[in-house]
């Protein structure tokens, strides 16, 4: 499909329904419906509450309305229903890439930080096993397109999803929520109870239980033999055992959320509001959405087995022999892949407004443990030797942070905001893993016998930030604001290989071979300037053109692999930061009579030593290279409200995007890629690669839009009833970093749908609520089938299986909410 013909497939579905992908606030929603006509839609994309009309930032919003209707619980249910952003949910590494304008980050290694950066209650949660966390009981949720250093920090050079949560109401108030949902057999009760405890201090309590006697993916695994042998005895004595599919279906997800919140208003000017999260999930096999859609040998099925490579909710995976996991360290009693997760998060913000002035501080503290068995090759076979990997890993993350800010409130045309951060992190990493059917009878440890390798890592990080900006009204409606962060962080790592099977002698650096420990300590220093020019020449219209930068840390890949035929281990696992700069314009508008809201942006940006991981496979090691690239784009969003019909709101939004390699002249080279294939390229070092200048990057369709219809009205004195469906479109994309040409992702729409009916009051309500209604199978992120493929740069090559990361299925569900 040709660029014009799909400029006008999505304008024309766009002329059906006219709106922004913005949804509107709640507390208006009963005078809506009423008289019609659109919100004020309020967010905090300056750490201020402001009309989303009034900011001059490309904000995509969701109201608590929406997050309700449309069961938005996750970062991923996030992206289902932002159009040009993208989740995929990885089973090692960061466990994440998310992707937004086509900047993204990696999910291979747990060192990297996300480009698109994860704020909760004004806190930085940007480790990509958030990804992990549930979310509920939301105010609001806000996607901040593009750099967003000043206000949010480091690692924000892609944008920001912020996320608020409820706070205590000033009567009481509670809701009791029960929900199942069909295709996972997946029972939901939350409970939410609130009021005031005195005159100055009210509480919130609110906890969600769920959990599935099913799952969205299938195993169609069949029992196979796992045979080791011995290296203490020359390689002798073979021991096999029975490796059994995995339960099926997967993910059998049990999930626990809790979270209490005191608001304490002692005078009119000063609010503290402490927030207590607790977090807990346990699922059946981390790897379950990996599917091997696409086969590197042309034939439709995979390198190692019989089964067919298609695009469909399926896996083929099988869990450590029983008698061996339960010696080796996190393990499961019956050898079973898992992924347990808990966490823990204090925050506290206190606000005091003076005369002409607010002080606004943040307290945050988080940690979160996340431990796993995972089947490795994520589709098991026995059909070759070494054809079953299997690891374990246990990672610990704590951080400590203090936001302090102070904001002018003249009435005069100068006004300013100066403020400073402080951040303590700290990463503990083991990992231990089992391939190549060997053991050691002679281990150190008993728990090493049949551990291929162990690593041990930690990562010490420790930020100092100061920022402000001041802003100045050059005349009436026309404002200059110009401010900038300056960054001074430190990390200091530790790497480790403590443990090596000695049948790997020759790859891997031991731990009494002085080269095997790698030490890091890592000192980075940034400066990152904004300007905003803003001019509203009416109320109802707002233009904007801004400068802006931004700094994500450089750091350690904690999870890397220390290689004895590697030249530099050092370069190997450590990688610099990524510094984002452009430009945006844009312009909003609310006209007919508050009727129409049309906002359209313009954006380019390019990223300096953008972060990318790959595996090294001759050298036997992740590496994470560093390239230039650039994004640029439109995006135009639409929203109509008629006074005609009052509770209708119809929506749409359409976005254009160019995201490619500026300068990438040594990428790295897929599997199997040969020379005539473009893999023909050598280093100063030997190494053979590619030039991936002005390919595009992973996860970056130049078209998506979404378009949708909302409405909801009284149909008897005492009943309302309501609607709501969205269709999202993506252009075709390439999943993988390196242009493999058998991992594009075909494009796609997928639809979601919802129907309730309650009580005019609020006082109860029935709803269903439909998710991906078409049962799309897309991914949004790929690795290498393990075992798969031939080394790349030779005159014939077979590309490896390509493993993607599937979203989820058609989903239904029920939901019966009652307030009191």
């Amino acid at each position: 499909m040709s660029l014009r013909s799909k400029s006008v497939y999505l304008l024309g579905g766009a002329s059906l329904a006219l709106t922004s992908q913005v949804a509107y606030a709640q507390d208006a929603q009963t005078e809506t419906a009423k008289t019609g006509g659109l919100n004020e839609i309020v967010v905090t994309a300056r750490k201020r509450e402001e009309s989303v009309q009034d900011v001059p930032v490309a904000v995509t919003a969701m109201s608590e309305e929406m997050i309700q209707n449309r069961d938005i619980t996750s970062i991923e249910k996030i992206a289902a229903a932002t159009p040009n952003l993208n989740v995929g949910r990885a089973s090692n590494g960061s466990s994440a890439q998310i992707t937004l304008r086509g900047i993204g980050s990696s999910s291979t290694s747990i060192g990297i930080e996300q480009s698109v950066a994860i704020v909760v209650d004004g806190a930085y949660y940007g480790q990509g096993r958030v990804i992990e966390e549930g979310f509920f009981d939301l105010a609001r949720v806000e996607v901040l397109k593009g750099p967003q250093a000043l206000f949010f920090g480091k690692n924000a050079t892609a944008g920001v999803i912020s996320l608020t949560t409820n706070d205590p109401t000033y009567e009481w108030t509670g809701s009791i929520k029960a929900g199942y949902e069909f295709k996972a057999n997946q029972y939901q009760l939350e409970g939410i109870i609130s009021g005031p405890l005195s005159d100055t201090l009210g509480i919130r309590l609110a906890a969600r239980y769920s959990d599935m006697d099913g799952g969205y993916y299938r195993n169609v695994s069949t029992p196979m033999n796992y045979t080791t042998v011995d290296v203490a005895q020359g390689f002798g004595d073979p021991e096999t055992y029975v490796a059994l599919p995995i339960e099926s279906p997967m993910p059998q997800q049990e999930e626990f959320l809790a979270r209490g919140t005191l608001k304490w208003e002692p005078t009119d000017n000063l609010t503290n509001t402490l927030k207590v999260t607790r977090n807990q999930n346990d699922t059946l096999n981390n790897s379950w959405n990996y599917v091997a859609y696409s086969c590197g040998n042309g034939t439709g099925f995979s390198q190692l087995t019989v089964y067919p490579c298609e695009k469909d909710f399926i896996t083929h995976q099988n869990g450590l022999p029983a008698e061996i996991s339960r010696t080796v360290p996190y393990g499961s009693d019956d050898g079973t892949p898992y992924n347990r997760y808990r966490s823990w998060g204090i925050n506290n913000e206190l606000e005091y407004d003076m005369d002409n002035m607010s002080i606004a501080s943040v307290t945050n503290w988080q940690r979160n443990n996340n431990s796993w068995l995972c089947a490795c090759n994520f589709q098991t076979t026995d059909a070759v030797p070494g054809g079953m990997i299997f690891a374990t890993e246990n990672s610990t993350w704590e951080a400590f942070s203090q936001e302090l800010r102070l904001t002018s409130l003249f009435d005069g045309p100068f006004n300013f905001m100066i403020g400073g951060l402080y951040q303590k992190t700290d990463r503990d990493f083991g990992q231990w893993g089992f391939y190549s059917d060997v053991r050691d009878s002679a281990a150190p440890r008993p728990d090493l016998v049949y551990a291929a390798s162990e690593k041990i890592s930690t990562t010490k990080g420790e930020t100092f930030a100061i920022f402000g900006q001041v802003r100045f009204e050059i005349m009436d409606g026309f404002e200059l604001a110009a401010g900038g962060r300056y960054t001074d962080e430190s990390k200091d790592s530790y790497f480790a290989q403590e443990y090596v099977n000695p049948a790997f002698s020759v790859v891997y650096r031991s731990a009494d071979d002085p080269l095997g420990i790698v030490t890091a300590n890592q000192k980075f220093k940034d400066f990152a300037p904004e300007v905003t020019l803003t001019y509203e020449p009416t109320p109802d219209i707002l233009l904007y053109a801004a400068y802006k930068t931004a700094y994500k840390s450089g750091g350690f890949s904690n999870g890397g692999i220390n290689s004895k035929l590697s030249a530099d281990p050092y370069g190997d696992l450590t990688f610099n930061p990524e510094e984002a700069e452009g430009f945006e314009v844009g312009i909003k508008s609310t006209v007919l009579d508050n009727q129409l809201r049309a906002n359209l942006t313009v954006f380019t940006y390019t990223v300096n030593d953008f972060q990318v991981d790959f595996f090294n496979s001759p050298v036997f090691a992740f590496n994470t290279l560093t390239a230039d690239a650039k994004t640029q784009g439109v995006e135009l969003e639409l929203e109509y409200a008629p006074y005609a019909v009052p509770g209708l709101n119809l929506n749409a939004a359409i976005n254009y995007n160019d995201a490619k390699y500026d300068s990438f002249p040594e990428g790295p080279c897929y599997s199997g890629q040969t020379q005539a294939e473009g893999c023909n390229v050598i280093t100063a070092d030997g190494q053979i690669r590619q030039n991936l200048t002005g390919e595009r990057l992973s996860v970056a369709p130049e078209w998506t839009g979404v378009i949708g219809v909302n409405y909801e009205t009284d149909i008897s004195s005492a009943l309302m009833m309501g609607f709501n469906a969205n269709a999202r479109y993506s252009d075709s994309y390439n999943p993988s970093a390196f242009a493999n040409p058998i991992a594009v992702q075909d494009d796609y729409w997928t639809i979601d749908a919802g129907l309730r009916v309650g009580a005019s009051d609020g006082n109860w309500q029935l709803a269903l609520i439909g998710k991906n209604l078409t049962n799309q199978f897309y991914v949004t992120g790929v690795v290498d089938g393990p075992s798969t493929g031939t080394a790349a740069g030779g005159v014939t090559g077979v590309k490896a299986d390509q493993l993607g990361f599937g979203t989820l299925p058609r989903t239904i569900k029920v939901e019966l909410t009652k307030r009191f």
